[in-house]
């Protein structure tokens, strides 16, 4: 670029102070003069400033509200007050647990519950199950609740040997649920997935033992978990292979396993009078198994010791009049009687006697005389 195109640019002046051009030709050097201040360059950056400043402002009050959120996230005070059930779902996270929880109002926030639980460091202690909370309380003091020993549980002990219409009772009783929901759950045993051997009873494979039963668990629920309960039994005793052994079905060894443990008045008697059963079943058909347990079952009457009338029942669980086993289990045995059915002792007893009700004693003979020596000694006792 030559020094006109420079010059033009650059809006020289002449000596007049008019807008002009200095040649090479002037011969003399031109004056500088002094230029005045540019107030309207002065105010545009100034008026850039106060806006720029505004808006870092407020981004940066916006900017401080979004970081206080996300650090110290709303939370309230104090313990709560009134009551709130929470439910944990098996396999929810802490983040879903903290949501449900801002949900119901329990907690203000649910970042203010995952960090609480995140200090406590229980995120993965969390347990399925029913909790009272309360509303409005601190996240920390929700954290503390939220522990297995907090849990709202329906503890409900089914005894060994109890029928199955008594097992639907208990459970009525103890969980506050109808007990016509119980007798339609009994029912429904395609649901209950029962052992194929069952015959598609459940009488004898409502396992007895304590459970513990959330408060929403449904009485299918209930009668399901006692099957799951009798599965796990089998399983652990190898039922199907130690009943192959023994020549018989896992249904069979149920039923004798029933009736074991109606007959029986103390633990250690159990085997030997799984031996009598064997006995008497190896004697067939010249002795019938006559067990009166099994009548009072098909009277729906309870008691070991029936009468020469009711022993006359036409039904099939009257093993007076039929031989070999009934058609199902009588009760509900426990492992104890499992077992001796699995394993009975060694010994050619054929009957068995109480000889001592109020004792339950029960002695062993293998002879009719050593029998009637057993039922002299029950009379003599008040028999």
């Amino acid at each position: 670029m030559n020094d006109l195109d420079l010059n033009t640019l650059l809006g020289a002046e002449d000596d007049e102070g008019r807008p002009g051009r200095r040649t090479r030709g002037s011969g003399r050097r031109g004056r500088r003069r002094r230029r005045r201040p540019n107030r309207g360059g002065f105010i545009a950056p100034l008026l850039a400033f106060v806006v720029l400043a505004g808006i870092i402002g407020g981004g940066g009050y916006f900017g401080y509200m979004w970081v206080n959120d996300a650090l110290v996230p709303d939370d309230f005070s104090g313990r709560g007050t009134g009551e709130v059930v929470v439910e944990i779902k098996d396999g929810q996270s802490a983040s879903e647990v903290a949501q449900e929880l801002e949900r119901q109002g329990v907690v203000a926030s649910a970042r203010a519950f995952t960090n609480a639980i995140d200090n406590a460091k229980k995120s993965g202690s969390l347990q399925p199950g029913s909790y009272k909370l309360r509303k409005q309380m601190s996240a920390a003091s929700a954290v503390e609740l939220l522990t297995p020993g907090n849990r709202m549980l329906e503890r409900v002990t089914i005894k060994e040997g109890l029928r199955l219409s008594d097992t639907l009772a208990t459970l009525a009783k103890e969980t506050g649920k109808s007990e016509d929901d119980f007798k339609a759950a009994a029912e429904d045993v395609g649901a209950l997935e029962l052992p194929p051997y069952a015959k598609g009873k459940l009488e004898g494979y409502a396992f007895p033992a304590t459970y513990e039963f959330q408060p929403k668990t449904t009485a299918a629920q209930m009668l399901a978990a006692m099957v799951e309960r009798y599965k796990q039994t089998a399983e652990r005793m190898d039922l199907d292979g130690a009943a192959k052994a023994l020549g018989h079905s896992p249904h069979d060894i149920m039923v004798i396993a029933s009736i074991v443990q109606a007959e029986a008045g103390r633990q250690e008697d159990m085997p030997k009078i799984a031996r009598v059963i064997y006995n008497r079943l190896e004697r067939q058909p010249q002795m019938k198994l006559e067990m009166d347990s099994t009548v009072m079952y098909a009277l729906n009457k309870y008691g070991t010791a029936a009468t020469f009338a009711e022993t006359k029942t036409k039904s099939k669980y009257n093993t007076y009049l039929y031989l070999g086993l009934p058609p199902g289990p009588i009760a509900n045995p426990g492992d104890h009687a499992i077992e001796a059915a699995l394993n009975p002792a060694k010994g050619n007893w054929l009957w068995f006697v109480a000889t001592d009700p109020k004792s339950n004693v029960t002695k062993f003979a293998a002879t009719e005389a050593e029998r009637q020596a057993l039922l002299a000694e029950y009379r003599r006792n008040g028999g």
